[in-house]
């Protein structure tokens, strides 16, 4: 068998290895502070999360992908095809040992940077310093506070003006219930909006701002009344009736989208590097971009899917639970905090991580009751495995890179 078939079924391999590991650490990006808020169970938040994977991934995930995630390397170092294939394969276990690694520790890490870190590694044993765009690099470094600071802020201010509206008035209930128009309106407006932005789908629509804007706001006051009503016939006469159960129904909502979200954006991370080596086996050369084929996207979000059935409750319980307590309420602020950071940052061109906003939103609503409500031991812990994600993943992709080069 030839030497880039070889090259070409080990990459399936790792590319199933790197997807399962998305699934398994970037799940509770979406679903821990659902589960955590006892929203729907650590089974349900599995299997929701496993379906809308494959069908965000499938359906809206990128039919193109950059070879060189995030334009960190330059494209120069993929002109030799045997460079490019060894250096993708490379790249792609590099990065799914480290988020393994992770995993196995519970704690949540950027997929996206594991793959970009990996990425640098086989540049640097390539091409040198010189190929690494270091203000692209600096970019990311940044994503580590303006992520989490942008989420904390807005779940801080959220949750407070829930409290405000609504957990302290007497008649909780029927507060909740007057202003869920503006609660699911606004988080619907973010969801549209995003979906408009931040999805390869979304993309290839094109859809100016001031139109996305107009369909947003159109949809969110739609949806907003409809919810409403929804939930007078069906939530308001039951016993256990209270402000939070209204927030439960909304936090659910908010949760399938980013799950959604996650299969189309994140497929890539680990569909990119296999789509390179796939496109090189086929054709012997390769761009800066490579058109992925749908089998590949449905291949990756099997894979993600598998990652959360498997290991996803692992870092969902850190998430969810070890920061700080959260309720239906508070888990309603973190994803609409995370969500929004996510929107906000990508439309002005900043870096982001879901998962840094995620944790930053989970942090804010625990500040907002307090610094003892925190614990400030596992975010301390999480914040040096972020700062370890891209050297650990470049250093592992240098030594894999050389190791591959022997074999091949």
């Amino acid at each position: 068998m030839p030497t880039e078939y070889i090259v070409l079924i080990v990459s399936y391999i790792f590319g199933f290895y790197m997807a399962w590991n998305i699934g398994a650490n970037d799940v509770a990006n979406s679903m821990a502070s659902a589960v955590g808020a006892k929203a729907i169970t650590i089974r349900q938040a599995v299997f929701i999360a496993a379906i809308l994977n494959i069908l965000g991934a499938t359906l809206i995930g990128s039919h193109v992908t950059d070879t060189i995630r995030k334009g960190i390397v330059s494209t120069e170092v993929i002109s030799d095809p045997r460079m490019a294939m060894l250096g993708g394969l490379s790249a792609l276990l590099a990065a799914a040992l480290w988020v393994s690694f992770a995993t196995w520790k519970s704690l949540p890490v950027s997929t996206t940077h594991a793959i970009v870190g990996a990425m640098i590694g086989f540049g640097l044993m390539v091409g040198g310093p010189e190929v690494i765009n270091w203000m692209k690099l600096g970019a990311v470094v940044m994503s580590w506070v303006i992520s989490p600071l942008f989420s904390l802020v807005i779940g801080y201010v959220l949750f407070k003006i829930i409290v405000r509206l609504v957990l302290s008035r007497q008649q909780a209930l029927q507060a909740a219930l007057r202003l869920s128009p503006l609660f699911i309106g606004s988080a619907c407006f973010v969801v549209v909006l995003s979906f408009l932005f931040k999805t390869p789908l979304g993309n290839q629509l094109a859809m100016g701002t001031p139109a996305a804007l107009l369909v947003a706001f159109l949809l969110a006051v739609i949806l907003g009344f409809s919810g409403r009503w929804m939930l007078r016939r069906f939530v308001i006469h039951k016993a256990t009736a209270n402000a939070e159960e209204i927030f439960r129904r909304i936090q659910i909502g908010t949760s399938c989208y980013v799950a959604l979200a996650q299969g189309a954006n994140d497929v890539a991370n680990a569909i990119g590097p296999l789509a390179m080596i796939y496109f090189l086996v086929k054709t012997g050369t390769v761009g800066g971009q490579v058109p992925v084929p749908l089998f590949l996207l449905l291949f990756g979000g099997v894979g993600i899917a598998c990652g959360i059935w498997m290991a996803g409750g692992r870092v969902m319980s850190t998430l969810g639970t070890k920061i700080t307590t959260l309720t239906n309420t508070r888990g309603f602020s973190v994803d609409f905090a995370a969500a929004t950071t996510v929107l906000i940052a990508s439309k002005m061109g900043l870096p982001v991580s879901t998962t840094h906003a995620a944790v930053g939103g989970v942090l804010g609503v625990g500040l907002a009751r307090g610094l003892e409500a925190v614990n400030f031991r596992i975010v301390f812990q999480i914040m040096i495995y972020w700062v370890l994600t891209v050297p650990a993943a470049a250093g592992t992709s240098m030594v894999l890179y050389w190791i591959f080069s022997g074999i091949f």
